[in-house]
């Protein structure tokens, strides 16, 4: 009997405006990892997903609001995305600074793709891993 595995499109939580809410986003992800059969080499994924994270807290959430993490597997490109409602575009800095100012740049490094897109209000910043292959 020929059984079809059926993967979720996408995985999504929003969370409000607090410190705790990063190892949510985290949690998060590692539970549709793992789900998606893709928990050994999600590390990098992992980390993306943090800093993200903490990037939409101190500059793209407004308080009172929050932010949404989805994730989408298409078998073999998972993307991540944090919507907020915050004004601003995200970038790398030109100089590098003793503490903070990082993330992006681990985002750079770690992730085949990023950007930033528009949505009303604010914007959505995401990373793509082309090399996402479920575990043998």
């Amino acid at each position: 009997m020929n059984e079809t595995l059926q993967l979720p499109v996408f995985r999504e939580k929003f969370l409000h405006r607090q410190r705790r809410s990063v190892p949510a986003a985290r949690r998060f992800a590692r539970e549709a990892l793992g789900d998606w059969g893709l928990a050994p080499g999600g590390d990098d994924v992992l980390l993306c997903v943090s800093e993200l994270a903490t990037n939409a807290l101190l500059h793209g959430v407004p308080p009172g609001r929050g932010f949404l993490v989805r994730l989408a597997y298409d078998g073999t490109v998972l993307r991540v995305e944090l919507h907020d409602s915050g004004d601003g575009e995200p970038h790398i800095p030109c100089e590098a600074r003793d503490e903070g100012g990082h993330g992006l740049l681990l985002v750079s490094c770690l992730a085949d793709k990023w950007g930033v897109g528009a949505r009303v209000p604010g914007k959505v910043v995401w990373c793509e891993f082309a090399r996402a292959r479920r575990a043998p």
